[in-house]
């Protein structure tokens, strides 16, 4: 296949490398995993792939941002960078890099073993309720999808749970199919593989209308109608460079990145993925992760798990 053209001073000379922001096995992981072999045929170099998780993705962030403008190192993130300003874990947000493309969004779910006693999310609070920070919740840090969610849960129910804390969905999912954690919120992508094999059961869809891909799950919003003015919301997944990356390279990274999460190929993995296949980049690519960081900051805010003030990093009300 042949490749786009070159940036101005011949970019790439060599290959590149690609961070991902999660372990392997999560719906981050599983996307960079497929769309990269797309990119190097449009590049004409390799992307070498590295899962750096830590820090509810901050590690990441930090790791790509100290590497030197040039185009050489991509950070394959989520949209976790976008609240850590408030959760007091780094300075360090998308208004520092430029989205070269962002594919994807997932809708998240809440997960139990299929032998679990909860048959429903009612089941699952009425149990947090009777033994208060008993019941075990897998997370992936403070910033993660199910943080936000558990949030949601605790504003809304008054629940508590113990968090126990993992590296990515992938090893989140382990960890509750041995019995290690009690329920988990992760997006339907990361987990369809074991809803199909009915390995795992969902109670609620975090979404404010049935789900397509599951029919039969009730949304969130039946038990806790108040939390419709937070959804539809979820995860996203792109690829992003230092924004002092020079003009050219990112224009040569872009047309490529775009060019890859535009084949069909691609197209047709996240749609089996069970995610949904969007195409922005640049200032719209700015304008949606800004919406997501002033939805999910007010809401933090709200429910009191902020460390610092949305106000005071100028994130503005939705």
């Amino acid at each position: 296949m042949a490749t786009l053209p070159a940036a101005a001073d011949g970019f790439p000379a060599r290959d590149l490398q690609g961070i991902i922001m999660w372990g392997p096995g999560g719906t981050t992981d599983k996307l960079a995993r497929v769309l990269t072999p797309i990119v190097e045929e449009k590049l004409g170099r390799k992307v070498v792939l590295v899962n750096k998780a830590g820090g509810s993705g901050a590690i990441s962030a930090q790791y790509v941002h100290a590497r030197p403008a040039d185009g050489y190192t991509i950070l394959y993130g989520s949209e976790s960078p976008q609240i850590h300003g408030v959760l007091g874990l780094s300075n360090i947000s998308y208004k520092d890099f430029v989205a070269l493309a962002i594919f994807a969004d997932t809708t998240p779910t809440v997960l139990v073993r299929n032998d679990a006693p909860w048959k429903s999310l009612a089941d699952l609070v009425a149990a947090m309720k009777a033994e208060p920070g008993k019941i075990r919740m897998g997370s992936t840090g403070p910033a993660g999808t199910a943080a936000i969610v558990g949030t949601m849960l605790k504003m809304s129910a008054g629940v508590t749970y113990a968090d126990v804390p993992f590296e990515g969905e992938g090893p989140t999912l382990t960890a509750l199919q041995g019995g290690h954690i009690d329920f988990t919120p992760v997006t339907y992508p990361a987990a369809s593989e074991l809803i199909r094999s009915g390995k795992v059961r969902v109670l609620t869809v975090v979404h404010p209308t049935p789900y397509a891909p599951l029919p039969d799950v009730p949304p969130v919003v039946a038990d806790y109608p108040e939390l419709a003015k937070y959804l539809p919301w979820g995860p996203f997944q792109g690829v992003f460079v230092r924004r002092d990356t020079p003009p050219d390279v990112v224009g040569a990274l872009t047309a490529a990145y775009r060019a890859a999460a535009a084949d069909p190929r691609f197209v047709g993995f996240v749609k089996d993925l069970g995610a949904t296949h969007i195409l922005v980049s640049g200032a719209e690519a700015d304008a949606l992760v800004t919406r997501w960081q002033s939805i999910t900051s007010w809401l933090l805010d709200a429910a009191g798990a902020a460390k610092v003030s949305p106000a005071s990093l100028g994130i503005p009300r939705p």
